[in-house]
């Protein structure tokens, strides 16, 4: 029988506790639940207000992956949705998740945790700006490192602050406050930056998805900007082979990256960075801090 859990006067069944997601480390399902209970005050601010996908694993890293942005079924009457009108669908919904109930009713899944650049209720209305730096090998996270510093100065030349974190992956993710901008126009900034920067940084930057052209430099990939992507949340896990989360970094961390293990963070480690740090990603959060997006890319 599945244990029922009390959370915040919620009804949530709990399964398979003891499950084995992560074979590598051994870290199990209850451990996931315990990671997200744990860092829910900052991983909620996040997506605080945001249509959320989910990138679902069950039986771990090595099993069937599958995304999904529609309510999953017996998704519980208190869980909150909102409306995504998509082409193909015009009345459908996706999950918001807005409290810690609801968090946990999604880590019970095992999910990945994905949110857009804009919040519910404006579609392609984005309040952010993403940049992905993905790396193609023998490139690594250094590399990023190399090309986010770079980025952070060009980005303070049209007034806009830029936030570090890992994609709890390979690589790493940019993030800035804007003022509310449409969709368009902040993909169209996005791919001028990505464009001076190959310009700026020819042996290390491409902006495009050529494979040919990928080993040994960063794809500075401005796709995610676009009303329909989605990118990983802040202090989400991820599917992979150990429990690696999407960690806001300090540009002290970035800027002193000399090996890919440097930037490399478990579940484990978020709790003490937390008390330690604070939410890096926090400016995000508050309103103050955006500023107007520049016209186009450039002085």
């Amino acid at each position: 029988m599945t244990p029922i859990t009390m959370v915040e006067g919620r009804r949530i069944p709990l399964s398979n506790l003891d499950k084995v997601l992560y074979p590598e480390t051994g870290f199990t399902k209850g451990e996931v639940l315990h990671y997200y209970a744990t860092v829910a005050p900052s991983l909620l601010a996040h997506i605080h207000n945001r249509p959320v996908s989910f990138l679902r694993y069950p039986d771990g890293p090595d099993g069937q992956l599958f995304f999904t942005k529609n309510p999953p079924p017996g998704t519980p009457a208190w869980v909150k949705t909102a409306p995504v009108p998509r082409s193909e669908d015009l009345a459908a919904e996706q999950v918001v998740v807005a409290d810690l109930p609801s968090l946990m009713w999604a880590a019970n899944l095992v999910v990945e945790f994905h949110t857009p650049q804009w919040p519910a209720g404006s579609p392609a209305v984005a309040d952010r700006l993403i940049i992905d730096l993905d790396p193609g090998a023998p490139a690594t996270v250094v590399e990023c490192c190399a090309v986010a510093l770079w980025l952070r100065e060009r980005l303070a030349a049209d007034g806009l602050e830029a936030y570090a974190k890992t994609s709890g992956s390979k690589g790493m993710h940019l993030a800035v406050p804007l003022e509310p901008t449409p969709s368009d126009r902040v993909s169209a900034y996005a791919k001028g930056l990505a464009q001076e920067a190959e310009r700026e940084l020819p042996d290390l930057v491409l902006h495009r998805m050529a494979k040919a052209l990928r080993p040994g430099k960063v794809f500075v990939d401005h796709s995610q900007n676009a009303a329909a992507k989605t990118t990983a949340a802040p202090y989400t896990l991820r599917a992979r082979a150990r429990p690696t989360v999407s960690a806001p970094v300090s540009w002290e961390e970035v800027a002193a990256c000399r090996i890919p293990s440097d930037l490399v963070f478990l579940a484990d480690d978020i709790p003490p960075r937390l008390e330690r740090d604070g939410d890096l990603f926090g400016p995000l959060t508050d309103p103050g801090r955006a500023r107007p997006l520049p016209r186009k890319a450039g002085p």
